[in-house]
């Protein structure tokens, strides 16, 4: 089901983020790398603001410092002298140029001037590789921005040679948590693993005593450089079929298969990530991965008679929302608006395979909202919680009803960036997550306030 176009163009509370804020947070996933934005200052500035809100974490988010004059004569030479000043200070061993609104409106061409400045600058000491990606905010999403930016990464960088055994793994943009897991997973099924990107350390570090410009972790670039070698690629996103993935640009330039499967966020689409797994490594399923999954299934039998027949509206990043709505429909909640600010068109599509075969009436899906049609739609479906990013917040409480907070990003709670969303592990804590939400929901409306069930 598709939304009808409005009769009005104006956005109210956006249910996305900007393009180049999601390709600056995949560019901190890699082995000293510094993003760069391309265009005004303020556009650096808003984004590390949102960005340490979520993470709790500083981060350098380097700019052109374009100004009105810039946007006359072209960003050209702020953005070559922005380049040698941030190699000077920071010493990286990446930077990651996105362009903004601004500079892709003037039509600065970021390739032909990264050519000229490596042209000027060749046999100068101490300089970094560079990748640029095109990332207009007015077009697209944050999401959009960071599949776009791990596209660029591989496009530019992989290369070609003799068929290694190494898997790439392309999660997508999940939690500092999540990645951290998916490396143990692969690890535990003996699977030599090149994930792009990896924010499990360089965006929930430890204290230190002096700051680092350029936090340790991140996919190392001679990984990165092998990617074009590897014996298959894994690639997380139901709505990413067709598109300019790196995944489908690994196998078109180097011919490295590629297996796109939805984000194993719940035992069916866990299964079947643990199912590509046991292909490609010829490994049964670890005993301890068996043991959570027994203990999860355990865990729905338990609460079930406290979820079961209640509804729920989910909303996020488009794959997010699939993956939740699959699991809270495997659970016993029916989601009843599946909503996000993307447009893929095929977010409708990829809801019904994920849930087809368990529920009996598929929700309403809406791409290209914003909050107050969100709400709008809320009044009438008569939710009992909410599932999504800390922008519900207002509809929850509006609402009178629990909001499951998930994605990014979290800034009105501590531990965003270590929320647990995939795998048996991360279904398990959703699950006790939502069931105590809807316990204590039941416990605060009850006129004696009960104790005990």
């Amino acid at each position: 089901m598709s939304k009808n176009p409005p009769n009005y163009i104006s956005t109210t509370n956006a249910c996305k983020l900007c393009r180049p804020l999601g390709a600056c947070l995949a560019f901190k996933g890699i082995e000293g790398a510094v993003p760069y934005l391309h265009g005004s200052q303020g556009c650096a500035t808003y984004m590390r603001r949102y960005i340490i809100s979520h993470y709790n974490e500083p981060i350098d988010i380097a700019s052109s410092s374009l100004s009105e004059k810039h946007a006359v004569y072209g960003g050209g030479p702020n953005l070559k002298l922005g380049l040698t000043n941030v190699a000077a200070k920071y010493r990286p061993k990446l930077i990651g140029i996105a362009a903004t609104c601004l500079t892709e409106t003037i039509g600065d061409d970021v390739r032909m001037i990264l050519q000229e400045y490596r042209r000027d600058t060749e046999g100068s000491q101490g300089l970094p590789d560079f990748v640029n990606v095109s990332t207009p905010s007015y077009s697209g999403t944050h999401m959009e921005g960071f599949h776009g930016a791990v596209a660029s990464v591989v496009e530019q960088m992989a290369e070609g040679g003799p068929r290694g055994g190494e898997i790439n793994l392309l999660p997508g943009f999940v939690s500092s948590a999540d990645y951290r897991y998916l490396k143990e997973v692969m690890a535990d099924f003996g699977l030599e693993c090149i994930m792009l990107p990896d924010l499990s350390e360089t965006m929930d570090g430890e204290a230190l005593l002096q700051y680092e410009k350029v936090p340790v972790g991140g996919t190392p670039l001679k990984s990165i450089k092998a990617m074009g070698r590897s014996r298959a690629t894994i690639e997380f996103g139901r709505t990413l079929k067709e598109t300019r993935t790196g995944g489908c640009i690994l196998k078109g330039v180097r011919d490295v298969d590629n297996f796109q499967i939805g984000m194993p966020v719940g035992i069916e689409e866990t299964d079947r990530f643990f199912g590509l797994l046991r292909k490609l490594s010829g490994r049964d399923v670890p005993h301890k991965y068996a043991k959570a999954r027994g203990r999860l299934v355990d865990a729905y039998v338990d609460g079930h008679k406290y979820v079961f027949g209640k509804k729920a509206i989910v909303y996020g990043e488009e794959d997010l929302v699939v993956g939740v709505a699959a699991f809270l429909a495997e659970i016993g909640i029916r989601p009843v608006l599946c909503a996000s600010g993307g447009t893929s068109r095929r977010l409708a599509e990829a809801i019904l395979e994920a849930t087809g075969d368990i529920l009996p009436e598929q929700p309403e899906v809406h791409e290209g909202m914003d909050f107050f049609e969100i709400s709008e739609l809320a009044e009438s479906l008569a939710p009992d919680l909410i599932v999504g990013h800390s922008k519900g917040y207002p509809l929850a409480r509006k609402l009178a009803i629990p909001l499951i907070r998930v994605g990014f990003p979290i800034h009105d709670r501590v531990g965003g960036q270590r929320i647990l969303h995939l795998g048996y592990h991360g279904a398990q804590q959703l699950f006790d997550t939502i069931t105590n939400a809807l316990i204590a929901k039941k416990q605060d409306d009850s006129e004696v306030g009960y104790s005990y069930m």
